[in-house]
């Protein structure tokens, strides 16, 4: 059993609040932000306690571990913070890689684990992907786009009052940031890479909304990855084409074909039981994935067993992610 604080509590600290209390009763959960507001809303909600800071929380409970769901920017502070408090560390995707090198130090020094959240790794359409793969190794070409327009990510606030608004942590850069790991995982290290980028909309922003982005992998794949924020519409679209392989995939659970070579048709992939989906975000969103990533820090945590995605491998994410935005 662990004492677990979770700091954010935003939309991500509640999801994350609510696979906890739903999924791991034996875990006592506090919060942690600084609008008391939100502490207010997860207080009626989830009937826990909040806390405005993490010394405050740290004063008033004996904690193990720590979900950190703030804005990216604030991430290095905090888990340089929670490592000094001998916390286990829950991190979201940290978008830049301010203080890396230190935290990663810190963590190793006193045996704590750092887990980086990185949930398309968790995704079965993504398993079975990779599983294709493996069963019909040949080079391949795919084809991926990724869109939503960029005031519909918080409805409820401007987007330029949030941190995908901001040029260092923009829209494009999370989602290149979300899908390149499993990208690279999927398809191989990528070797080479041609980028057109432009600002296509109206949007008050000081960065480009659309990414056009040409991957060559060290196996021979070859790739295209389209990233917007102008698509009015949520979607995703991944198309991979082999000799003896072709795969079709929108995002959402039910959408994964391949098709079959003898018949000479499509055929539905059905890899899900159940679906755990909210009402207020896109159909390509799914809660299975997130609970299933909150397993995996859980089992590193009490067994050791390794993270599918570190922050090692994110330093060279977003390394190749620098690369894109610079056009180099």
């Amino acid at each position: 059993m662990m004492n677990i604080a979770v700091i954010g509590l935003g939309s991500m600290g509640k999801r994350r609040i609510r696979l906890l209390t739903r999924h791991f009763p034996e875990h006592t959960v506090i919060g942690i932000d600084t609008q008391a507001a939100r502490c207010e809303d997860c207080a009626r909600t989830f009937g826990i306690r909040s806390f405005s800071s993490l010394p405050e929380a740290v004063q008033n409970n004996k904690l193990d571990a720590i979900f950190v769901c703030t804005s990216p920017l604030s991430h290095n502070s905090i888990i340089a913070q929670a490592l000094q408090y001998n916390l286990q560390v829950f991190t979201e995707i940290n978008l830049v890689q301010d203080g890396y090198d230190e935290n990663i130090k810190t963590a190793e020094e006193k045996r704590l684990v750092l887990f980086l959240s990185s949930t398309f790794f968790y995704r079965e359409e993504i398993r079975f992907v990779q599983q294709q793969l493996k069963a019909h190794p040949q080079c391949i070409s795919y084809t991926y786009h990724v869109g939503q327009y960029l005031p519909d990510w918080h409805p409820w606030e401007s987007y330029k009052s949030f941190f995908l608004g901001d040029k260092r942590t923009n829209g494009c850069r999370e989602i290149m940031a979300i899908d390149l790991p499993w990208i690279i995982k999927t398809f191989g290290k990528v070797v080479d890479v041609h980028v057109f980028r432009s600002k296509m909309s109206r949007l008050d922003i000081d960065y480009p909304d659309t990414f056009i982005i040409s991957l060559k992998h060290e196996n021979g794949n070859l790739g295209t990855f389209v990233a917007d924020v102008v698509a009015r519409a949520p979607f995703r679209e991944l198309r991979v084409s082999g000799e003896q392989l072709l795969l079709s995939w929108d995002g959402t659970p039910n959408s994964l074909k391949r098709f079959d070579l003898n018949q000479k048709k499509w055929e539905q992939i059905k890899l899900y039981d159940q679906v755990d989906q909210l009402e207020n975000y896109s159909a390509t969103i799914t809660e299975n994935a997130y609970l299933e990533e909150i397993k995996a820090f859980f089992a590193q945590v009490e067994t050791g067993e390794p993270a599918p995605y570190t922050f090692y491998d994110d330093y060279e994410t977003l390394r190749l992610i620098d690369r894109i935005e610079q056009n180099i």
